[in-house]
């Protein structure tokens, strides 16, 4: 055993032997008993492929009693690691080195030591010279010398680690009889001071994170009700097959995904403009065969298109059933990102915020920018004077509506990647969509953004005190009451029709 550790330690220092010890750690290094050779294997049916440990060259297949595998103790897989990570530290991919620093972390000698001081000199990576620094500023902590621990302590306190956080704890902590763990006073009062700094910066961290999952459930919220704000806004219909709308466009990301099922991305971002096809043209359907001729009835708009809700869920449920779908997300979108020990943020979320802001942002260009956009607001300023000057109202809500059914269609390609994909999926976000809309001002896309990141952020605050259902309910009297004083929202609608 002593030989194969020596031997170890001399591939260490070569880095041509880096596939071997790679080889030798998964258990794949195996001896061809016949020749005395080393082999790489991998199973077939009559026994085992072999392959040259050291050029790559594919051997015969043998039978599996021709070779002996290479077994390791805990003690040579404790060298063999060191030895990777050694060889590893000269690698180009900073993700490796970094993989690598944290390896030799885990169970520091006094060789490895010196092989992270003598690499921390020539690292250019930020993230990899600050896992070295822990790693020596740690191992400082429990020096015999104590002008090395005071050092240690006072270089500490601005890492944000959570083996930083654990070791200053175990150095203000008491035993059993009530002594202190670290006898020495000064050193214990400056690891208390470092340890409330770090969490004062944890306290700020999770204060970001609420930030955080506050704006992207508020980019959510303005998803599903920007939509809603354009057809509420213009037409004053109540829309109650809103959300079924956002579930035609989760429907769609599942539909695309089965379609390219190798390939989630690619079937992600065919899926946004075939769900704002798909919904934009089942909402000018929905427009032309029922609410056009319930205009100026608000009451009976509402049961129709409750009704129409009804319809289109007994309509998936024939289609794909009352399961639930899943929809894969792309690599891009899986994980988080680990800023440091106590602050991560997800990728989803993250992009379905990006994702929010080039919709709004697109939203805004079109009603700005185009024909379209003008007779829209034309209509919503002032629907009589506009059919007087000649535009033709009847298509302008047609469109209308499509382009805000389009847009609830958009909102659930985001939604699918959430959540799972089911037929009662819009009825979770019908009437936080109109929550928005009415706290933001009807029909003000400005006022339903900021109404959607406010609720969402508020929602997160409260979340960890009251509870989801409870806060949700907090919300909605706050909404409530906020009406009572501001009947049109935060940023009512101008105009003459807005004024009556």
């Amino acid at each position: 055993m002593a030989e194969r550790e020596q031997a170890i330690d001399w591939l260490a220092t070569d880095k041509r032997s880096l596939n071997i010890l790679q080889a030798l750690q998964e258990g794949k290094l195996f001896e061809l008993k016949s020749e005395s050779k080393l082999v790489t294997v991998q199973e077939s049916t009559n026994g085992y492929l072999l392959k040259d440990v050291v050029s790559g060259i594919e051997l015969s297949e043998v039978e599996r009693s021709a070779v002996g595998k290479l077994n390791l103790t805990n003690k040579l897989r404790s060298s063999l690691r060191k030895a990777i990570a050694q060889l590893q530290l000269n690698e180009t991919d900073p993700a490796i080195r970094l993989t690598a620093v944290q390896a030799l972390g885990k169970d520091v000698d006094d060789k490895a030591l010196v092989l992270l001081s003598e690499h921390l000199n020539g690292e250019t990576d930020t993230d990899i010279q600050l896992a070295i620094q822990e790693i020596l500023v740690l191992k400082q902590l429990d020096s015999q010398d104590r002008s090395q621990r005071l050092a240690a302590v006072n270089t500490v306190k601005t890492l944000n680690s959570q083996a930083v956080l654990n070791r200053l704890e175990t150095l203000t902590d008491k035993d059993a009889e009530g002594h202190f763990l670290e006898p020495d006073n000064e050193i214990r009062d400056l690891a208390d001071a470092a340890l409330s700094k770090i969490k004062t910066r944890i306290m700020a961290y999770a204060a970001v994170e609420t930030v955080f999952f506050g704006l992207s459930l508020g980019a959510v919220l303005v998803l599903s009700a920007i939509g809603l704000a354009i057809t509420f806004g213009v037409m004053g219909i109540i829309n109650m097959a809103h959300g079924e709308l956002m579930m035609l466009g989760a429907y769609t990301t599942y539909v695309m995904q089965k379609i390219l099922p190798n390939q989630p991305g690619v079937a992600l971002i065919l899926s946004i403009p075939a769900a704002f096809l798909v919904a934009g043209l089942v909402g000018v359907a929905i427009e032309r065969g029922i609410i056009r001729f319930l205009y100026g009835r608000p009451l009976e708009t509402l049961l129709a298109t409750f009704g129409v809700s009804l319809f289109l869920q007994q309509l998936v449920r024939s289609i794909f059933s009352p399961l639930n779908r899943s929809v894969t997300s792309p690599t891009w979108m899986s994980g988080s990102w680990q800023i440091n020990d106590f602050l991560s943020l997800t990728w989803n979320r993250l992009y379905i915020l990006i994702f929010c802001l080039l919709v709004f942002t697109a939203l805004l260009q079109i009603l700005k920018r185009t024909k379209l956009g003008l007779e829209v607001r034309a209509v919503a300023q002032n629907r009589k004077m506009a059919k007087a000057m000649g535009i033709p109202t009847a298509r302008v809500d047609a469109m209308t509506f499509g382009l805000g059914s389009g847009i609830a269609g958009v909102a659930g390609v985001a939604l699918s990647q959430i959540t799972n994909v089911g037929p009662n999926l819009g009825q979770a976000y019908i009437v936080d969509s109109f929550m928005v809309v009415v706290f933001g001002g009807v029909g003000n896309l400005f006022g339903t953004l900021v109404a959607g990141f406010t609720l969402g952020i508020a929602n997160k605050v409260l979340e960890p005190y009251a509870g989801a259902v409870l806060a949700k309910i907090l919300v909605l009297v706050f909404i409530i009451l906020f009406i009572q004083k501001r009947p049109r929202g935060l940023f009512p609608q101008k105009g003459r029709a807005a004024e009556n």
